[in-house]
């Protein structure tokens, strides 16, 4: 079963009894020149001719030029040129058909796929149940080739997911991997662990892992009982409270008989929880740490799933090196390996201006930079407020340009002329939206990650409100993190750069940036934390899933 026929027959087909698979030839090029083949190799057993009967039919029956014939040629062509030997059929001695063991391996991972996130009845088909007559030809090659199509199916979900990215909204730009099937049936048949290499197919990101052991616990109906802090009077370092061993309890440290001392040692772990959740890094339990710490409702199975759906969409490889911003978590950080080295706070595009879910790569650093106003803001922020202003564009440091020559905007008369035959930017300035600094990832969104001065709206507990790209709160801090592997930049030479004129920095490595949309992530404890879902791409996400 395991071992493979290939035979090249170039010129007539050997099919007999069907004049249209006679004639199912396929073009090459062979040193420039046009030729037809047909792989095929005559079967060997019964089984197999049976499985040629049925293909042959099936492909018989189709209409050239339609879906079906094209997906009836592929499978003709990819069961001949392994003699039709079956993948997943066998017979016992008395000639009974039943699935081999090999199948019976893959079955088993069909059955357990909803601990993967995945749903079982997409691949435990009617279609692949060993009942009907097994000794008509059309009902064995009907069964074999039903099987191979729900392992690939699976393959397909496991590797990208259920549901494409862009059926969720079109601002999740994400490129799925390919699975080749007729290549990746060849691998599973060959392999003495089928079931292993489908399961090798999901994602191994230590969040996906976290969100799968949840889901098994959600499964079986485990429920860890919450710990829950009471509220109170604000409390401080030093201070003696006898909510202090719940406080340590609930965040994993050792009990100390009998004290209930805020000691040093819980103060450093408040700090990093409220660090890790956006909050005022101050070392006081006050109202806001303890709702932190009571969490919000638990996160059903579907929520779970639909996160681990968007990591199907991940890369495999993040980077050894790279910048994480989770959109509804609003926040930044860049990590290496799995550590992070720095975080900080983030504003993100509006819900009418989302922020794309995409992975790029950082390759400039841009100080004192201009703004290139996008066509969309010139239009309906801008062109308003010149037509009522006509001294908006000189107050707020901003120019026309046409043909990249600098145009005077006084000289135009405004009700008469559109602000859309220009291009409009803001120069460098202590008022430029941009700030001081951006960091540029080219695509073609047109966003990336900047200062601004706006900088109170992060303090703010939801942070949505920019036109699209991201405002870091601590930029040069950031820039510091990001130039961690550069040689001849740092950030004071960045700091050095500032003053009127635009200074571009070519970055010798490129950083991979991910931004990527967590309603759910886990900690490093295995903790689940949720976020809000800002731009509605969960509920949908949900949604699709379920049907």
């Amino acid at each position: 079963m395991k071992k493979l026929i290939s035979i090249l027959l170039l010129g007539t087909a050997l099919v007999a009894g069907s004049s249209q698979v006679a004639l199912a030839q396929e073009t090459v090029i062979i040193n420039g020149v046009e030729a037809q083949r047909v792989v095929i190799a005559p079967p060997q057993n019964a089984l197999a001719r049976s499985i040629k009967a049925g293909l042959a039919q099936k492909y018989d029956a189709a209409r050239p030029g339609t879906r079906l014939y094209a997906d009836a040629q592929k499978l003709y062509y990819f069961y001949g040129a392994r003699g039709f030997e079956p993948l997943w059929l066998d017979t016992d001695t008395s000639g009974k058909v039943l699935f081999s063991p090999d199948a019976q391996k893959i079955l088993a991972v069909f059955e357990q796929s909803h601990l993967e996130g995945l749903r079982p009845s997409d691949y435990l088909t009617e279609e692949i149940e060993l009942n009907g007559d097994l000794s008509d030809p059309a009902r064995l090659a009907a069964l074999e080739t039903a099987f191979s199509a729900a392992a690939t199916r699976y393959a397909q979900h496991a590797a990208n997911g259920r549901i494409r990215p862009r059926d969720v909204s079109r601002t999740i730009d994400i490129e799925q991997r390919n699975i080749n099937s007729a290549q990746f049936l060849l691998e599973l048949a060959s392999s003495d662990a089928p079931d292993k290499l489908l399961l090798s197919l999901s994602p191994t990101h230590r969040e996906f892992l976290a969100l799968k052991d949840a889901l098994a616990r959600s499964l079986a109906g485990e429920r860890k009982e919450p710990i829950i802090i009471a509220g109170g009077n604000l409390l401080k370092p030093g201070m003696s409270d006898a909510r202090v061993p719940a406080l340590r309890a609930r965040l994993g440290l050792e009990p100390l008989e009998g004290s209930e001392l805020y000691d040093d040692i819980l103060v450093e772990e408040i700090k990093s929880f409220q660090l890790n959740l956006g909050l005022t890094v101050d070392g006081v339990v006050g109202p806001a740490t303890i709702a932190a710490l009571n969490g919000g409702t638990e996160a059903t199975s579907q929520d779970i799933i639909a996160n681990m759906e968007r990591w199907r969409w991940m890369p495999r490889d993040l980077g050894d090196f790279y910048v994480f911003v989770n959109i509804p978590e609003f926040r930044l950080a860049v990590m290496r390996g799995n550590e992070v080295t720095h975080s900080t706070r983030v504003v993100v595009g509006k819900p009418q201006f989302k922020t794309p879910v995409f992975s790029d790569e950082i390759e400039h650093v841009v100080v004192n930079p201009f703004w290139n106003v996008p066509a969309s803001i010139a239009r309906n922020e801008i062109g308003p407020a010149v037509a009522r202003n006509p001294g908006y564009l000189a107050a707020n440091n901003m120019e026309l340009l046409s043909g990249g020559q600098v145009i005077n905007a006084s000289s135009i008369n405004w009700s008469t002329t559109s602000i859309n035959s220009f291009r409009v930017r803001q120069r460098p300035g202590s008022n430029n939206a941009l700030g001081t600094i951006k960091f540029l990832f080219p695509n073609k969104h047109a966003v990336y990650l900047h200062d601004t001065p706006s900088r109170s709206l992060f303090s703010r507990a939801t942070r949505a409100y920019s036109h699209g790209c991201v405002r870091v709160q601590n930029p040069m801090e950031f820039a510091e993190a990001l130039l961690a592997n550069e040689a001849t930049l740092s950030r004071a030479s960045l700091q050095a750069q500032r003053g009127p004129r635009e200074r571009w920095n070519n970055l010798d490595t490129h950083v991979p940036v991910h931004l990527a949309y967590f309603t759910l992530r886990a900690d490093e404890d295995g903790n689940i934390r949720g976020y809000g879902d800002i731009y509605g791409h969960h509920e949908r996400l949900k949604t699709l899933l379920a049907d």
